[in-house]
């Protein structure tokens, strides 16, 4: 599996709650794209989310963050970590 690294512009003013809320919907919905959605982090000034998830694809991450009603706005595949 891949890993994949999402970015979600324009979320300014996020809480810790809504993060939270974002990334449940994102696992309750990920076995049905065979993703695994490992971590989220957000920068609520710059209404930026990074989402870190592994996967089949980056079209599988997309469909999983459509269908719980926040498109990524970029997927970068990343192959190579330290």
């Amino acid at each position: 599996m891949a890993e994949f690294m999402d970015v979600h512009n324009h979320m300014q003013g996020l809480s810790a709650a809504d993060l939270k809320a974002a990334h449940a919907a994102d696992l309750a919905l990920q076995g049905e794209e065979g993703v695994e959605f490992k971590n989220a982090w957000a920068d609520p000034v710059s209404g930026k989310i990074f989402c870190l998830s592994e996967g089949p694809s980056k079209e599988a991450v997309q469909r999983v963050h459509e269908r719980a009603g926040h498109l990524a706005d970029e997927i970068y595949e990343v192959p190579l970590a330290v």
